[in-house]
């Protein structure tokens, strides 16, 4: 059976590259991951999709940073880049007010206790907002793309830091001459009211009414639809996995997540380095959040949101089997 959906996802794979709608495309994407790695675990999911494409040399880490700082995040973070062999990915981590969130399900516990890590606090780790400019100022002009699966506090406090050490730009303009788009799991649409949006409302509103790169949502009711981690919880042939042993932690301890885990998060790596086609469609405009984290949706504008272009049992089964990804054996 393994066999037989890893032979469906070659094939997906295939078409999707080429249909993806990112125009002409550069031999990687250079990407920063901003996650709130702890309130869920399809985080958990979506980071090591990224790792997959990352080890197809799809795409390139350029960081991974967190919009939460409860005390494990920046371990829990680097526990998971060491596991795929990377563990010198720049971490950041907020020191203004973020949310100090952790997971209910107690999995980071497991994980900071049973693999290896070197950073072992957030202390360990580089201020989130310093690390984005550290790296967007290095970067080819109009490269990075940002993908965020939490909230928007670091980028809002991106976009208002001022000139320092790594550039002369306002962070307003860094982001402006650095980056391509940014690809969020957030919102809901065409309206509604969703998580990572209104558990930092302001920060949020203040995002969408100053970032001017194009931005594309993946919305709640995207990831709600597709169920993930079952497939892998129960794979006997996957040992010493922290993203196994997240997921086998977590789906019994919940009646919702009884046929797996909602899928937002994982969504959004699919979407950022691949575009969007064929599993989705784009639909322009642009994103009004109301000062209680609730929003709607404007026809004009550089945004987008998506809407399912193919079955959901398809993209489903795809997310399912890139989330199974094992660690690539470096010399």
């Amino acid at each position: 059976m393994i066999k037989k959906l890893t032979l469906i996802v070659v094939t997906l794979l295939c078409v999707f590259n080429a249909n993806a709608q990112s125009g002409k495309k550069s031999k990687y994407v250079p990407v920063i991951f901003d996650t709130d790695m702890g309130p869920d675990y399809d985080d958990v999911g979506a980071i090591a999709m990224l790792h997959y494409f990352a080890d197809r040399g799809e795409a390139k880490i350029l960081a991974t940073m967190a919009s939460t700082r409860y005390p494990r995040v920046a371990a829990v973070l680097n526990v998971l880049n060491t596991y795929f062999k990377k563990p010198d990915i720049p971490i950041g981590i907020p020191r203004d007010d973020a949310s100090d969130q952790a997971d209910f399900q107690k999995w980071s516990d497991t994980l900071v206790a049973k693999y290896p890590h070197k950073i072992r606090s957030n202390a360990d780790a580089m201020d989130a907002v310093k690390l984005y400019r550290k790296i967007l100022a290095k970067q080819p002009d109009r490269s990075v793309t940002i993908i965020t699966v939490g909230f928007f506090s670091n980028i809002a406090s991106l976009l208002q830091s001022p000139a320092d050490e790594y550039s002369p730009l306002s962070g307003q303009a860094l982001v402006e001459k650095k980056v391509l788009k940014m690809v969020s799991m957030a919102g809901q649409f065409p309206q509604g009211k969703e998580f990572n949006v209104y558990e930092r409302a302001a920060a949020s509103k203040y995002v969408f009414s100053h970032f001017t790169r194009p931005v594309i949502f993946s919305g709640n009711e995207i990831g709600s639809k597709i169920k993930s981690g079952l497939l892998l919880a129960h794979n006997k042939s996957i040992v010493n996995s922290p993203v196994k042993d997240v997921f086998s932690i977590s789906i019994p301890q919940a009646k919702e997540d009884a046929d797996g885990r909602m899928s937002w998060d994982e969504t959004a790596v699919l979407v950022g380095v691949n575009g969007a086609a064929p599993y989705f469609k784009l639909n322009p405009g642009k994103i009004s959040v109301n000062t209680d984290g609730s929003n709607s949706w404007d026809t004009a504008g550089n945004q987008y949101y998506l809407t399912f272009a193919r079955p959901i049992k398809e993209i489903q089964t795809l997310i399912n089997n890139l989330m199974m990804h094992q660690p690539v054996k470096r010399d």
